[in-house]
């Protein structure tokens, strides 16, 4: 009878650990968290100075004394210490008392090893969950969207994310192929630091490349070119220099990485059944993920694969929207939970 009662008080999270943002969803609440997955640590006592946004515009500029921490690199836990710590402070910012968390949903990339499933499982117990369900985010992404994953028809979904991109095919509850590449957001933004680097001598911060990718960033050429000044500091002379950017160069700097991203997606279309490839011909491709945002990459994996490619309507939230729809009707998720459960 405790027990019972226990269970009714209890709070059942979905949580999108992601590399560049943590979102959590609450069980009857909605989404209420949606924060950089970013802590600022006091260097001696490891007290916490901030965390999410706060702790983001921290980022490059904090002194000696503290120092700014993203746990999770390409999908997986980096730090496991500073990654318990974000999440508890998360779960604060969410009003849910750690006594009385009931049952947590964590999405992860297909690829990753058991030894890093085991470590998302182990940060989410010891952050209070009585029980931790693992789910795919590429699954969790087509819940989201709302896609009929348990009809006999293929769909298609490619989440790009901060540290990975997921693509996968699925179909009746699974996921018949998936490929997953560890490069996303962050690896956009790192080939955006090593171009002015190499090209102008310019060293600048891993918050200016983000929002340099997020302004003037493309993956095809712009109807209107933008130019802006880029702020840095001269590798050669030492002091701060101001140089005036295209986006076309921009859009040479990123073509690395998205052609990475496109050949995945090219490799997991030819690994798909052709029943299944013919329904996606149909139906298209989806784009979730914050790099569905990138200015053109729709129309750059159209030009290279003839598909219809179609962009979320809210790419950011579709993972974290699949984990709440998974919490809120578990008996219609159930085939899918114990899939995940058998493959981990």
């Amino acid at each position: 009878m405790a027990l019972s009662f226990l269970n009714f008080l209890s709070s059942d999270l979905g949580i999108d650990l992601g590399t560049a943002n943590t979102l959590i969803y609450v069980k009857g609440k909605g989404i209420v968290v949606n924060q950089p997955s970013i802590i600022a640590l006091e260097d001696n006592s490891d007290r916490i100075m901030a965390v999410g946004q706060e702790a983001r515009q921290m980022l490059g500029r904090t002194h000696q004394g503290i120092h700014t921490i993203r746990p999770l690199k390409d999908g997986v836990i980096a730090d496991f210490e500073a990654t318990e710590i974000m999440m508890r402070e998360f779960i604060k910012k969410a009003n849910v008392n750690r006594m009385m968390i009931g049952r947590i949903v964590v999405c992860v990339p297909s690829g990753i090893t058991e030894v890093e499933k085991r470590a998302v499982r182990d940060t989410a117990e010891r952050a209070g969950a009585r029980e931790v369900d693992l789910v795919a985010e590429a699954m969790a992404s087509a819940i989201g969207v709302g896609l009929e994953i348990d009809a006999p028809v293929g769909n298609m979904i490619v989440d790009i994310g901060g540290g990975t991109s997921e693509i996968a095919v699925i179909s009746l509850n699974g996921i018949v192929n998936h490929t997953s590449v560890r490069v996303g957001g962050d690896e956009m933004s790192h080939a955006i630091i090593q171009h002015f680097k190499k090209n102008f001598n310019l060293l600048i911060g891993e918050k200016s490349a983000e929002d340099i990718k997020c302004t003037i960033g493309s993956a095809v050429a712009l109807e209107e070119e933008i130019k802006t000044e880029i702020k840095g500091r001269d590798l050669i002379d030492g002091i701060p220099k101001t140089i005036e950017i295209t986006s076309q160069e921009i859009r040479e700097a990123l073509n690395d990485p998205i052609n990475t991203i496109v050949e995945a997606v090219k490799l997991s279309l030819e690994r798909t059944p052709p029943e299944l490839a013919s329904d996606i011909l149909d139906r298209g491709i989806i784009l979730t993920g914050g790099g569905a945002l990138l200015k053109g990459l729709d129309i750059r994996l159209r030009e290279e694969t003839s598909m219809a490619i179609h962009v979320a309507e809210d790419p950011l939230t579709c993972v974290v929207d699949g984990c709440g729809k998974i919490l809120d009707h578990p008996e219609q998720y159930e085939k899918v939970l114990l899939k995940q459960k058998r493959s981990n």
